[in-house]
């Protein structure tokens, strides 16, 4: 395949930007999107890298979204070390939040140290994004079913932390979904629908954050038709249209339950099922 252009390869990271912030806050996994997509244009797998470095528009667009929860998490930080605090909600929020990310912070690192071929392993392969995809929509499902949906934010405690971080740390594996992962295990939890996407939000910043900052170096070092100005229009894309797919779920989970993603997360599974398995795909 032979190398894109410039205006292709802007054009190339500006579409993956937008398919990254559209489907990194939405539980239907930006990871298989971001194989998915680029394979059925033609350009083949972007990479874990690539992706990655993307990501930072989306860390970009949480943080400023919520600027003002991350001040207060600060000050109840701070105000527990100072005063010893403990049990304001910002405070258990911070904790749960540093609890939460430590799993996929371990696993995460065990699998760039012990791991060499993992972008290139099976749990990369269309079929097995497919079948992690319809696994996951039963799973949300079932929590939509059977999950009390009592818990607030405010409520927050270390254990909350511990239960949705092992469940991010399944978003290692592509059609997982972070958010996807997260809100189940919260809906399952107990928790209302907006705290559970506010809290998955929360929790996503230092996870997307570190698997960003990690490939960074070596996205920019790869050498690209484009060089660095294809990726910073990718990480823009990402950043403005993530902003707006956090605010609209924030917004739509207010009224509504999780059932559209469950429907969703079952055809993109079959529809690609049906793509892998059909002549002239493989």
């Amino acid at each position: 395949m032979s190398e894109p252009g410039l205006l292709e390869a802007i054009w190339r990271d500006f579409v993956l930007g937008v398919v990254q912030g559209l489907t990194e806050f939405l539980p239907i996994s930006s990871t298989a999107h971001l194989k998915i997509v680029p394979v059925l244009a033609g350009w083949g797998d972007p990479g874990v890298s690539v992706t990655a470095v993307i990501q930072l528009g989306s860390i970009v667009a949480v943080i400023a979204y919520f600027r003002k929860d991350l001040a207060g998490v600060l000050r109840g930080i701070s105000g527990a070390l100072l005063r010893g605090q403990w049990r304001e909600p910002e405070a258990r929020l911070g904790i749960a939040m540093a609890i939460g990310t430590l799993p996929i912070l371990f696993a995460g690192l065990a699998i760039k140290l012990y791991w060499p071929g993992y972008e290139t392993s099976p749990l990369r392969s269309v079929p097995a994004i497919a079948g992690v995809s319809i696994l996951m929509a039963l799973l949300l499902a079932l929590a939509e079913r059977l999950g009390p949906r009592s818990k607030l934010l405010d409520q927050v405690q270390g254990r909350d932390g511990l239960v949705v971080g092992l469940a991010q740390v399944l978003a290692l594996i592509p059609g997982v979904s972070r958010s996807g992962s997260t809100l189940t295990a919260s809906l399952f939890d107990s928790w209302k629908r907006p705290d559970a996407a506010r809290f998955s939000f929360l929790l996503g910043i230092p996870a997307i954050t570190i698997a960003g900052l990690v490939e960074l170096k070596d996205a920019f070092s790869e050498p690209s038709a484009g060089g660095v100005l294809p990726l910073l229009v990718g990480i823009v894309s990402a950043a403005v249209v993530s902003w707006l797919a956090i605010d609209w779920l924030l917004k739509f989970l207010q009224r509504h339950s999780t059932w559209v993603f469950v429907i969703y997360r079952l055809l993109f599974g079959i529809l690609l099922l049906v793509w892998w398995a059909g002549p002239g795909s493989n």
